[in-house]
C-alpha cells in the first residue's frame, strides 16, 4: 500500500511538472524525463545522468550556433568581430540568467534551496541551456532553432538595444575610474566551501571604499557581477 502511495505521488508530481514546462515551452514535451534531467542541478544530483551539466555542455553550443545563423542572416554585411561581439552580448552568462528567470524557470529549475548561495547565482541560465539541450534532443535541430527564436531571440533580446551595449563591463568601470583619477580594484573579500563547491564573494572598491559585492563560484562570475551592480550604482 505504501509502494502505490509513492508511486501515486511521483506520477502527480509529474503531471503537475509536465504542466509547468508546457506553459514555459509553448509545447507538450515527449520525454518528460529528459527535461526533468535538464532542469536538475547537481546540487540535489549528483550523478553525471542524472544532473543537467551534460545538456548544458549540449545546449550551450546549439544555442551558439543558432545565434550566430541569425546575426548571420540579420547582418549581411557586418564583418566576423561585429558577429562574435553581438552573439557574446545575446549569450553571456548574466543574460541568460536574467532571460531564464523572466520564463520562469527558477520556479522549475529542481536545487537545494537551502543553499541561498544558488538562488542568485548563474544556475538558471545553466538551466535554459541545458533545456536547449533537451529540446534538440526531444525535436531535433530545425524546431529548435525556431523555438530559441521564437521563445528566446525575439521577446527577450532586442539586438538594436543591444548593439549600443559595452560588452566589457569592467573595461567601461577602468575606463571611468582613469578618466577621474579613481583606484579601481577587484578585491576577494571571502572565500568558502559551500555544499562542496568553492564560494567566492568579489567586491569592486573605489579609492578604498567597496562599491558593490557579489558571490559566485568562480572570481570571474563574481567580479562580472559586482561590475555590472557598480556600474548601475555609480550611474554610468
Amino acid at each position: 500500500m505504501r509502494l502505490v502511495y509513492q508511486l501515486f505521488n511521483i506520477n502527480k508530481e509529474l503531471i503537475a511538472f509536465k504542466r509547468q514546462l508546457k506553459n514555459v515551452l509553448g509545447f507538450t514535451p515527449r520525454d518528460i524525463l529528459l527535461y526533468k534531467t535538464a532542469l536538475s542541478h547537481r546540487s540535489v544530483r549528483e550523478g553525471a545522468d542524472e544532473n543537467n551539466e551534460r545538456l548544458e555542455f549540449l545546449g550551450d553550443a546549439i544555442l551558439s550556433s543558432i545565434v550566430a545563423h541569425y546575426l548571420f542572416r540579420k547582418y549581411p554585411y557586418k564583418g566576423e568581430g561585429f558577429l562574435t561581439e553581438m552573439r557574446s552580448k545575446m549569450v553571456n552568462r548574466q543574460k541568460m540568467n536574467e532571460i531564464a528567470v523572466k520564463m520562469g524557470l527558477k520556479k522549475i529549475t529542481i536545487y537545494n534551496k537551502m543553499d541561498n548561495a544558488l538562488k542568485i547565482s548563474q544556475i538558471f541560465g545553466n538551466s535554459l541551456e541545458a533545456l536547449i539541450g533537451a529540446v534538440y534532443l526531444d525535436k531535433g535541430y530545425e524546431k529548435t532553432k525556431k523555438w530559441v527564436e521564437k521563445y528566446i531571440i525575439m521577446p527577450y533580446l532586442f539586438i538594436d538595444d543591444l548593439e549600443g551595449i559595452d560588452i566589457n563591463i569592467k573595461n567601461k568601470l577602468y575606463g571611468w575610474a582613469n578618466k577621474n583619477g579613481k583606484s579601481l580594484e577587484f578585491v576577494t573579500l571571502d572565500e568558502k566551501i559551500e555544499n562542496g563547491r568553492r564560494l567566492f564573494t568579489i567586491a569592486s572598491t573605489v579609492d578604498g571604499q567597496i562599491i558593490s559585492q557579489a558571490k559566485g563560484y568562480n572570481k570571474k562570475d563574481a567580479s562580472h557581477i559586482a561590475a555590472q551592480l557598480a556600474v548601475e550604482k555609480l550611474g554610468l
